[in-house]
């Protein structure tokens, strides 16, 4: 059952274009039994212990789909089908029947959300990786969801061009990890953690593995596709850039991290990388005009934040004393405000998908004075904004502060004189995200009204159910924020722990309403104190952003890579490319060769054994040398007709060797198909021309005949050497033994072909059929008649 909700989705994915077709209403109504239905499944196993579930794919390669349900692994699970359910509901007002290819949106969607169970809880790094890039291809196909723009299309190409390039690189970490512990489960891999820090390679997957967390989710400086990928639907940024697909990497860190914290590279990284996303989102967020692409920044910011708390509790692994009190409580935090970052930023995607889908447009300059014509909308979106901008009454501040504490908490650390500023910039960020709030809030809804391109007004009631469901959550949540993380925050935590800390029943953190007058609540009163001055002196320090000339960025770097890229390797391939099939063959035969050559000189694998040859007789000396004259005719006949009967006789010559070796099946198909050859190309050849005196007499080339040559040494020598050096038994005994007790043939050849390689054999003849179907069809080709030339019937 476990298995099969992963694959839930995509199995009701094959029915959307039936549906599509046959139904008249929306699609979206039968895509939402399946996100409610995962969401009710995974509630269920809120507060059970981890359970776990596989699928053996290869067993010898350890390839297999394993499904962890571990603490973390559920806090996920719900998150990805509990806003996944609010999102299709979302979408179901929002995308219009009669103008969108629904049926291609609710697949891509279900195929994301197959791809985001399957990472969160993969057991196996070999089946994560696979879902990795699944996420990667599938968001690039909801990104790209509306096609014929270009901007959706760069959007697309972007986000998958850097997210598969980290994909990749953690690809990379995996196999050392799996070369190192000889397992590819991540829960045996935590059993050799100390084989793994002891590795000369430990630093190195470390790196890897981060840098494919990094890319997924937007960190300094990988973030720059999430800013365009802001050209999806609206229902896809709420869901991908809110609470799932960007989550993606904070899940592989937290996963990772019980390895990982040994080293001081990983801890350093996600630390200052996290907080210069952090400050970096949060302080280009006031130049955004653009509603969703405030809200990008936002979210590049925000992600900057957990990963850095991630980072802190890293930390704890290398210090005595509080180490435990500190990686619980910065765990603790990271993952708290993972909840609570995807139901206020949910809801404020939702809510500028609503003012576009309104007022027609979503750049904030002409936008203002809607609160009294969308009231309802004006409060969910004052509501969320307050609590990213960490505000009471609502979670965001509760995990806000426990934010600045995690900071704080990092000073402890005085093996780093940096730690002394890892809260100052923690607050300058935090500055700056209060600013950017009250820019998204006022620039709608306050100050004069503009003309707009649609009349303004309030949204429909099935519209505004999910922004209000997740506004609730915002609220209820700051009144009684322990029945979630006693249930759901804190068994994650658990399920990152390092092994020599935490227990359970260990993590006794209390979160409550008032935590009195502390550090913490100092910092937050400066936020508001400076945030508020800033915002309304915003006109005079905008300016700053001009300082920056616009060639000089991280996107104009990537398109000048990528234009540079692209005509670099333009000019390459032109090298090579030349259409010539003989010029290709001369280079895949010129590889070959050197491939194979130089492996059996390293290897040391010429040595020669004739001691179990068989004798040469009279009849085997008359075959070769028929075989070779037959050879050289084809080379050098004037005819085709020649050419044709000379590589017959090589062809049934080949066949008399079968039959001097005892294999007359081998012989019978041999002679089989030289007939049939001969006779097409007979057949074929009769209706062309004959050969002119340049084809007759074609220039001797010396570089092909050096290849020819080389070939023909190569084989032979492969030929000698893996006779002369067996170091396996043959397989052919294996077939002798078992052919007749566990294949039950008497026909040894029979049974390989139908039985020990029956799927090749039935590859063959799927192949041959869809030739011989894609022939029938070319000619039953016609052209109408009197119809344009390039019009075919």
């Amino acid at each position: 059952m476990q298995l099969w909700m992963i694959f839930l989705p995509v199995i009701a994915a094959l029915f959307m274009p039936l549906l599509f077709k046959k139904i008249k209403l929306h699609t979206g109504w039968f895509v939402l039994i399946v996100p409610v239905v995962l969401v009710s499944y995974y509630a269920s196993k809120i507060g059970d212990r981890a359970t776990y579930a596989s699928w053996t794919w290869v067993a010898d390669l350890q390839l297999k789909i394993d499904s962890s349900l571990d603490g973390l692994g559920l806090l996920f699970s719900i998150l990805i089908t509990g806003i996944g359910a609010l999102v299709v509901l979302y979408s179901i007002f929002y995308l219009d029947k009669t103008k969108e290819q629904l049926h291609n949106f609710y697949m891509y969607l279900l195929l994301f959300m197959t791809a985001m169970l399957g990472v969160v809880q993969s057991d196996n790094v070999m089946s994560l990786y696979l879902f990795w890039e699944l996420t990667s291809i599938s968001s690039f196909l909801l990104i790209g969801y509306w096609f014929t723009r270009d901007a959706s299309r760069f959007g697309a190409l972007k986000s998958m061009m850097i997210t598969v390039f980290g994909g990749l690189l953690m690809l990379g970490g995996f196999l050392i990890l799996a070369n190192i512990t000889g397992t590819m489960s991540i829960s045996e891999m935590l059993l050799h953690t100390t084989e793994i820090k002891e590795s000369p390679y430990f630093t190195l997957a470390a790196i890897l593995v981060l840098l494919g967390a990094l890319t997924k989710s937007a960190q300094f400086p990988f973030y720059i596709w999430l800013p365009d990928a802001m050209e999806a639907p609206t229902p896809v940024s709420a869901y991908l850039h809110s609470a799932t697909m960007v989550k993606a990497g904070i899940y592989l860190v937290a996963r990772f991290t019980p390895i990982f914290a040994y080293s001081t590279t990983w801890i350093w990284l996600i630390v200052i990388l996290g907080l210069i996303t952090l400050f970096w989102g949060s302080f280009f967020a006031t130049k955004q005009r653009d509603l969703k692409g405030i809200l990008a920044f936002s979210t590049v910011s925000q992600l900057g934040m957990i990963m850095s708390m991630l980072g802190v509790a890293a930390m704890s692994y290398h210090v005595d004393g509080n180490a435990e009190n500190v990686f619980k409580y910065a765990g603790f935090a990271a993952l708290f405000h993972l909840i609570n970052h995807a139901t206020f930023k949910g809801a404020l995607f939702m809510i500028a998908g609503i003012i576009d889908h309104e007022t027609g447009t979503r750049d904030i300059r002409k936008l203002g004075g809607l609160m009294s014509l969308m009231p309802i909308s004006f409060t969910v979106a004052m509501i969320t904004s307050l609590s990213m901008a960490g505000l009471p009454p609502f979670n965001g501040f509760l995990s806000k502060e426990l934010f600045f504490t995690t900071m704080l908490s990092a000073q402890d650390f005085s093996w780093s004189t940096v730690a002394v500023l890892i809260p100052v910039v923690a607050w300058l960020a935090s500055v700056f995200t209060f600013v950017y709030c009250l820019y998204f809030v006022t620039g709608i809804f306050f100050g004069k009204r503009h003309e707009l391109p649609k009349k303004p007004h309030e949204a429909p009631i099935g519209m505004l159910i999910s922004p209000l469901v997740l506004a609730s959550f915002v609220v209820v949540l700051f009144f009684i924020p322990n029945v979630v993380t006693d249930a759901l925050i804190k068994p994650a935590v658990l399920a990152i722990q390092p092994n020599q800390f935490l227990t359970v029943g260990d993590i006794d953190i209390h979160i409550s309403m008032w935590h009195g007058f502390n550090t913490e609540l100092l910092m937050t009163i400066g936020v508001v104190v400076v945030g508020f001055g800033l915002f309304m002196t915003v006109k005079h320090w905008r300016k700053v952003y001009s300082l920056v000339p616009e060639w000089f960025s991280l996107n104009q770097l990537y398109r000048r890579m990528m234009r540079l890229a692209d005509e670099d390797m333009t000019k390459v391939s032109k090298r090579y490319m030349t259409g010539s099939i003989r010029t290709y063959f001369i280079y895949m035969f010129a590889a070959i060769v050197i491939i194979v050559v130089s492996t059996l000189f390293m290897k040391d694998g010429y040595a020669f054994d004739t001691a179990h040859a068989s004798d040469i007789g009279a009849f085997d000396i008359a075959l070769v040398v028929v075989l070779v004259l037959g050879t050289l005719t084809v080379l050098f006949a004037r005819t085709r007709l020649t050419a044709i009967i000379a590589l017959g006789v090589v062809g049934y010559s080949v066949a008399m060797f079968f039959v001097l070796f005892n294999a007359p099946d081998l012989a019978l198909t041999q002679l089989s198909i030289e007939t049939v050859s001969v006779a097409l190309f007979l057949l074929a050849f009769y209706h062309l021309p004959k050969l002119s005196r340049h084809e007759a007499r074609l220039p001797f080339r010396l570089g092909n005949f050096v290849i020819a040559l080389a070939v023909g040494v190569m084989v032979t020598l492969m030929a000698l050497a893996s006779q002369s050096q067996k170091l396996l038994p043959s397989i052919s005994e294996y077939y002798k033994e078992t052919v007749y007790k566990e294949a039950g043939g008497g026909n040894i050849v029979n049974v390989i072909l139908v039985d020990y390689r029956g799927f090749d054999t039935l590859f063959e003849i799927t192949v041959l059929a869809i030739a011989g179907m894609a022939i029938f069809g070319m000619i039953k080709l016609r052209r109408k008649k009197g119809a344009d030339k390039n019009e075919i019937k």
